[in-house]
């Protein structure tokens, strides 16, 4: 028994015919904007590539890009197909091509389902990425005499003053790095040598940040240097004051920005893919519709559309049966039987 059977005469077959080719252009101009959103979110991730490792973080944009492309080729053919469906003899051409394009239809609705769910997920993945890139990146803050990592320092620190922020996870994470290039160090200075020994690496480390890290709203001039020492500033007490450094980290702060881009990105795509669904399930009932018409030279005649043959378990056991006899088809005897005098009989190819 067929499944959601409705009941169409030629009326309502034009009107579904009409409103199908009206919503597959809705949906190339959907696709339009998918694409253009990847494109923007690959951009984005480009322009901070530095502190990202973009061999996972650009899956999202290239899928993105991928849906729009397709959704625009797809929905552009359907909307073809629905046009010229009010005209029989136009029709003809597209009958033995129809089944095979919705079950094409149908593959792609999941891959636009699935793309939906990447951008709500890349979460976790994303902040993998930008805590192994920034961490990266502030160690090679201070080679600005290194060819290949002299546009470091600019990167990290128009970095963060854009989005407000201070090393990895806080201000703390430049107490554990030289950022300071030996270039603009003191070798002959007692206390240059006695920081540099007291470390076991041999770097110089100090408790400062770079000045990309003050917070210009802050009343008290920036201090960036000897934070941790109350004795070096009047009136200072750097546990239980105030400090006029960005208290968030940039990891932190990329992360909540690109995640609400992403998020965003997956609500607008899990919008398409119900739009898409929906033109799928129309298309399918005006194939079903035109396909059961009794009387072909009579095109006013009633048909009945619908979305599917059988029941879903009929058709679930008729797929399973279709891949059962398809693996059959190809199974061959790997060695066959031999008779009394020790004689084979030939192999037999099992065709189903």
């Amino acid at each position: 028994m067929a499944l959601l059977k409705v009941t169409f005469d030629h009326k309502k077959r034009v009107k579904l015919a009409q409103g199908l080719w009206l919503m597959n252009w809705f949906s190339v101009i959907a696709g339009i904007v998918i694409f253009s959103l990847g494109l923007f979110l690959k951009i984005e991730l480009r322009k901070r590539s530095e502190v990202m490792n973009n061999s996972e973080s650009h899956f999202v944009p290239n899928s993105l890009i991928l849906v729009g492309t397709l959704g625009c080729i797809f929905n552009a053919l359907a909307g073809k197909i629905c046009y010229d469906s009010l005209d029989p003899a136009k029709y003809v051409k597209w009958r033995p091509w129809l089944k095979p394009y919705l079950a094409v239809c149908f593959l792609f609705n999941i891959f636009v389902f699935l793309v939906a769910l990447f951008c709500f997920l890349m979460r976790g993945s994303l902040e993998g990425t930008l805590a192994h890139g920034l961490k990266s990146g502030m160690k090679y803050y201070r080679d600005t005499d290194t060819p290949g990592r002299c546009f470091m320092k600019k990167t990290i620190d128009m970095l963060q003053i854009e989005f407000r922020c201070c090393g990895n996870d806080g201000f703390r994470d430049w107490f554990e790095i030289q950022w300071i290039s030996n270039r603009y160090l003191d070798f002959g200075s007692k206390e240059v040598k006695d920081r540099i020994k007291s470390n076991v690496d041999g770097r110089y480390l100090v408790d400062g940040v770079p000045f990309s890290c003050c917070n210009p709203n802050s009343p008290r001039p920036c201090i960036q240097y000897q934070i941790t020492n109350n004795s070096a500033h009047y009136s200072y007490d750097y546990q239980t004051e105030e400090l006029n450094l960005w208290g968030r980290g940039c990891r932190e702060a990329l992360l909540f920005y690109y995640s609400g881009m992403m998020n965003s990105m997956g609500g607008i795509v899990l919008l398409v893919w119900f739009f898409e669904v929906s033109v799928m399930v129309g298309l399918r009932y005006l194939h079903t519709s035109l396909e059961s018409i009794a009387n072909p030279e009579d095109p006013e005649c009633k048909s009945e559309g619908w979305l599917l043959e059988q029941s879903i378990q009929d058709t679930c056991r008729a797929i399973l049966e279709s891949v059962k006899r398809l693996g059959k088809s190809n199974q061959v005897e790997a060695d066959p039987p031999g008779d009394e005098d020790g004689s084979k009989v030939p192999a037999v190819t099992t065709v189903s």
